[in-house]
């Protein structure tokens, strides 16, 4: 019986075999060493992790020039120069030319098929060099002071690596997103992107096209907002929001006993974002959207929220002081009670991927304490929510008008709050107690505890609490029980 390293050998050396029968390796590219098809040549990283040379993707003969995993067995490129602008042979030359700037070209052409397209001034034309870096990037640097003047990292295909930023730089205007190939066979721009949404709350869209298919939502301080799985033993991951860009970044966890996890995320050709993990000899998925009915955009209207738990007989739920409109999407209740400084408050939803940011208003200076005043205080204001889970909770989110692709989860999520007029609260008060008082009934008498809190009612003096068995208003701010005992309330009961 085969030893499994030893066949584990065996497989990489026969995917190398098939994508470049004869190759020599090189460690730079320089004006005096370009790296060539015909010569079955190959640019190698320092620990000869990512490999860049020619190939053809699938059952295609075109040629492309593309960054792959060197020591997995299953060919996997992930970046691609000359996308859209494929090579008909096998004469193709990267150099550096006479301007500084990494060329792609054949033997028998002057005019480049694809450059990176730097400006130099006279005096560095000559001193370009690209080389590989062992994070998949390929950078365009000067010899003499190591300066990086292009990097391959600025321009992503389909494939988002450890290390590689998503995202907009606002002082040079880059936008950094992916684009899916057209097919296996044809790497070319696809229907596909996943790109940050920098309107209202930054939040991670998939498009198809210029249409919405999947919201991964805003970002909660440790994830964004829909996707669960982000908070991993395997990823860290790092959000920038300020003047000068806003990105997302990950990067792998490694230790002795467990080395750096080779990964990558990816836009496919059907509109499947995927995040994969290579295990011994194949990719392993390890998350992907959309899948689910609620992962689909906008498949629950306004002001409902799709349900996870229903989806074999799927229906949309309306958020609360909402009612039925339609199958899909929700108005308010017809009871003609204004919400304006008439004693309304809010209803707390758990485990929600909160509804669309693009039409939010963040505020990181508040805490949720002050969103909700802030919430309240605005007429206009029909939801908020925490913007950041660490650190117990900072920054304050606001919603006016219309709640869009709202959801439940089925574990983590964020708390959201709905505004409900008066009406709506003394209902949910009479509900809930009823099912309290009859749970309540059977346990012992001496009960300690408060036992629920909806938000507050603007208008009103102290809290608004609600209390059952041996329980009294003692303060404003205090519930006391007849047998002496007190507890704080804070802002619950």
């Amino acid at each position: 019986m085969m030893n499994p390293a030893k066949g584990n050998v065996l497989l990489l050396l026969l995917s190398f075999l098939l994508v470049c029968p004869i190759c020599t390796s090189l460690d730079t590219i320089t004006p005096d060493q370009p790296l060539k098809d015909g010569d079955g040549q190959l640019l190698l990283s320092n620990q000869k992790t990512f490999a860049l040379g020619f190939f053809s993707p699938g059952s295609s003969s075109h040629r492309y020039v593309g960054i792959w995993y060197y020591q997995i067995t299953e060919q996997t490129v992930v970046w691609v120069a000359n996308r859209d602008a494929p090579l008909n042979d096998t004469f193709g030359v990267l150099s550096i030319n006479g301007k500084g700037n990494l060329v792609l070209h054949t033997q028998n052409q002057t005019t480049p098929i694809w450059s990176t397209n730097v400006s130099f001034s006279v005096s560095s034309t000559n001193n370009s060099m690209a080389k590989l870096l062992d994070i998949g990037n390929l950078v365009l640097v000067q010899q003499d002071s190591q300066l990086v003047t292009w990097q391959s990292f600025d321009y992503p295909t389909n494939t988002l690596l450890p290390h590689m930023k998503l995202g907009l730089d606002w002082r040079t205007g880059l936008n950094r997103f992916l684009t899916s190939w057209k097919s296996k066979d044809d790497p070319g721009i696809g229907n596909y992107s996943y790109e940050m949404v920098t309107i209202g709350y930054p939040q991670a869209c998939l498009y198809m096209g210029r249409t919405i298919l999947w919201r991964a939502g805003s970002w909660t301080g440790i994830r964004w907002s829909g996707i669960p799985k982000m908070i991993s033993n395997y990823f860290n991951v790092s959000f920038v929001n300020n003047q000068d860009e806003t990105t997302i970044m990950y990067t792998t966890f490694s230790n002795l006993s467990n080395p750096e996890v080779s990964s990558k995320m990816v836009v496919d050709e059907s509109g499947i974002m995927q995040r994969s993990l290579w295990q011994e000899t194949r990719w392993v998925e390890y998350w992907s959207a959309p899948q689910a009915l609620c992962d689909k955009y906008l498949n629950c209207g306004p002001n409902s929220y799709c349900d996870p738990h229903n989806e074999a007989i799927f229906e949309c739920k309306c958020f609360p002081g909402f009612e039925p409109k339609s199958s899909r999407d929700c108005i308010r209740e017809k009871q003609g009670v204004s919400m304006c400084n008439n004693g309304e408050g809010f209803v707390k939803l758990a485990h929600m991927k909160v509804p669309d940011t693009s039409i939010a208003h963040a505020d990181m200076s508040l805490s949720l304490k002050e969103c909700e005043q802030k919430c309240l205080r605005n007429c206009s204001c029909m939801a908020y929510a925490s913007a950041n889970e660490s650190e117990g909770g900072i920054g304050c989110l606001t919603w006016q008008g219309d709640l869009a692709d709202a959801s439940t989860l089925p574990y983590q999520g964020q708390d959201l709050y709905i505004r409900v007029d008066v009406n709506v609260l003394g209902t949910l008060s009479s509900f809930i107690f009823k099912i309290l008082e009859k749970h309540f009934t059977k346990m012992h008498s001496d009960f300690s505890h408060p036992i629920w809190w909806l938000g507050h009612r603007s208008g009103e003096l102290g809290k608004q609490c609600r209390y059952f068995g041996g329980w009294s208003h003692h303060s404003n701010d205090r519930c006391q029980h007849s047998g002496g005992q007190s507890h704080h309330s804070g802002s619950k009961c």
